[in-house]
């Protein structure tokens, strides 16, 4: 058998492929051929390495060289200089913001110094498609040494209690308390089932997306250990239909197990059973609350319903059901293959271990970060996000998605844990990050998620589907230039009347970004209303566009880029924009050669 000498590693996540990275591994594949380097090389397929801001990425073992922005131009030069030459082509090296020169390994860069991996340690390591890869990195280890030595489900809930694991959802409940209620519920036919919430619906959130991508495995072995633990035999993961390279992925890696004898009947010849189905869901965020999951899986409307009792007691089908989101279980493994001492050393005395961010938005290294409880705003955004680009100011962050609020830049050194987020009036949520500016418009931040609630609303309580909607009109006011002074009390007392009164934890949380922004930036909220004017200069009804008459060369070019002909003057005299033709699209600003044109 020939010996492999390099290893080129090329993700097929979904930021990358759609990046054309497929078309990369073929011409990799192709070239090796060509070149006569495919018994020597080896191509593998894995999940996301994080740094999508980067992508396409390969990464060629045993150098551990990362080349970064790779396209199929460049398949050629990488494998006759790298692959057959062994000399490193430095002009593809990563070349990550805040680094002096480019970065051989991705390791070695900032964006990876303050991480620590254990929900995302595969991902971009293995190849998703191959239990023996996953095998290969003590993959069904953990549930091998528990169903073989018969260790009993107590004591396997006892190690969960112990590493203070708690819930990567969004609401932070104990892990290890919810796999107790459910072990000790009683079914009245014997029946359990646990479940996996793979519905990952917040605007700009895709953690969970990438674990599955990357690492579907450690999912299927984490449910079937929890089944173990709790007592159930038949397991559902609710995932988005919207991701069909990770619905493809599971289902592999389901028929793979099941080949394998992981999944199925008498496992480990241990006599316990246990079976995986997917559950494909249509894009509803309200299936996101576990209730709704439930009642979406049993075939009916994906709508909450009132608790108690809570879903460890009757949850689907009416019987006891465990349920966990994806980063969730991720965690479980580790924590039995290295144990509960070693996740609870890590974060801080209430939030432990790690936690998996998708950092988004204003931010120059948009991608997945999975930092250590407690790790300041601060570390996420300038040091391994790379900080705002273009020479703009950090203004705030949004965490939590729709559920979550708004930290501004005062508070960026806050750090990032279930109690600090919460008492500054944001929440950690499933783990969105999206970076702000000081061209956010803070209003506008907030109506957005509005907007969002109100699309996404299940409509069943009278709170959330007239209370949200009335919230909107208000902020849509606002935003118009309609705001009346009393409009503030209104939205304060309306949000904490939402809060009280939803029957679901989606709809409780709904206020949050419009609280939170009100809280931070009520200066902004006032200048719409008594200034009617948006300081950021984003509410269209709120701005104007201005021609300095000190700097105007009459070019005639922003009148020429008009479409509405609201700018006039003769060739080489000052311009002058007619405010009641003026569309505010900004045309006349991106025409402009000198800076003529200002926005107020």
């Amino acid at each position: 058998m020939s010996f492999i000498r390099s290893h080129i590693l090329v993700c097929t996540g979904t930021g990358c492929s759609s990046s054309n990275s497929v078309k990369i591994i073929e011409e990799f594949e192709k070239q090796l051929v060509a070149q006569g380097m495919d018994k020597e090389a080896k191509v593998v397929r894995t999940g996301c390495f994080g740094l999508c801001a980067l992508g396409p990425i390969v990464t060629i073992y045993p150098e551990g060289a990362c080349y970064t922005h790779v396209t199929v131009e460049d398949v050629e030069e990488i494998v006759s200089e790298h692959i057959v030459k062994g000399r490193i082509v430095k002009r593809l090296l990563n070349k990550a913001v805040g680094e002096e020169g480019p970065v051989t390994s991705l390791t070695e860069t900032r964006f990876y110094k303050h991480q620590q991996r254990i929900a995302l340690r595969n991902c971009g390591v293995i190849n998703p498609e191959s239990i023996d890869e996953y095998i290969a990195v003590d993959g069904y280890a953990a549930l091998g040494r528990i169903l073989s030595e018969q260790i009993p489900p107590q004591q396997v809930i006892d190690t969960i209690k112990a590493s203070g694991l708690r819930g990567r959802g969004g609401a932070g409940f104990s892990t290890g308390l919810k796999w107790q209620f459910t072990h000790d519920a009683v079914s009245p036919d014997g029946v359990k089932f646990v479940c996996c919430n793979a519905d990952e619906g917040d605007p700009g959130a895709f953690m969970d997306r990438s674990v599955l991508e990357g690492d579907p495995h450690t999912i299927i072995e984490a449910m079937t250990i929890a089944g173990y633990a709790v007592g159930a035999h038949q397991g559902y993961i609710y995932v988005r239909a919207e991701y069909p390279i990770a619905v493809k992925r599971l289902e592999t890696a389901i028929g793979q197990a099941k080949e394998y004898g992981l999944l199925g009947k008498n496992i480990f010849e241990s006599g316990f059973d246990f079976d995986l189905e997917l559950r494909l869901g249509a894009g509803a965020f309200v299936c996101g609350e576990e209730t709704a999951l439930m009642r979406s899986i049993e075939g009916h409307r994906g709508e909450p319903k009132t608790r108690p009792p809570f879903p460890a007691v009757k949850g689907l089908f009416d019987r006891p059901t465990l349920l966990n989101n994806v980063e969730t279980y991720a965690n479980i493994t580790w924590i039995l293959n290295h144990g509960a001492e070693a996740f609870a050393a890590i974060g801080t005395e209430k939030s432990k271990g790690t936690k998996v961010f998708a950092l988004g938005g204003k931010i120059t290294n948009t991608g997945l970060v999975e930092v250590p409880m407690g790790t300041t705003l601060r570390t996420v955004v300038e040091d391994i996000g790379g900080g705002v680009p273009g020479g703009k100011k950090f203004k705030a962050a949004q965490t939590g998605g729709p559920s979550g609020g708004c930290i501004p830049a005062s508070l960026i050194d806050t750090p990032i844990d279930y109690e600090s987020l919460a008492s500054i009036g944001s929440m950690m949520g499933s783990g969105g990050l999206i970076v702000m500016d000081e061209d956010n418009c803070m209003v506008d931040i907030a109506k957005f998620y509005l907007e969002f609630i109100v699309d996404e609303s299940c409509g069943k309580c009278a709170p959330c589907r007239i209370g949200t909607k009335r919230l909107l009109g208000l902020l849509t006011k606002i935003t118009e230039g309609n705001g009346e002074p009393e409009d503030l009390d209104t939205i304060e007392e309306l949000c904490n009347h939402i809060k009280q009164s939803a029957l679901c934890g989606l709809g409780q949380t709904a206020p949050n970004p419009v609280l939170s922004t009100l809280k931070h930036f009520r200066e902004e909220y006032e200048a719409h209303i008594y200034e009617k004017r948006c300081p950021a200069g984003v509410c269209k009804a709120l701005i104007q566009y201005v021609v300095d008459p000190t700097k105007c060369k009459g070019c005639t070019r922003c009148a020429q880029g008009c479409p509405t002909g609201a700018i006039s003057g003769a060739v080489r005299a000052p311009h002058i924009i007619n405010q009641s033709k003026c569309i505010k699209c900004g045309a006349c600003m991106d025409h402009c050669r000198f800076d003529a044109i200002s926005k107020q």
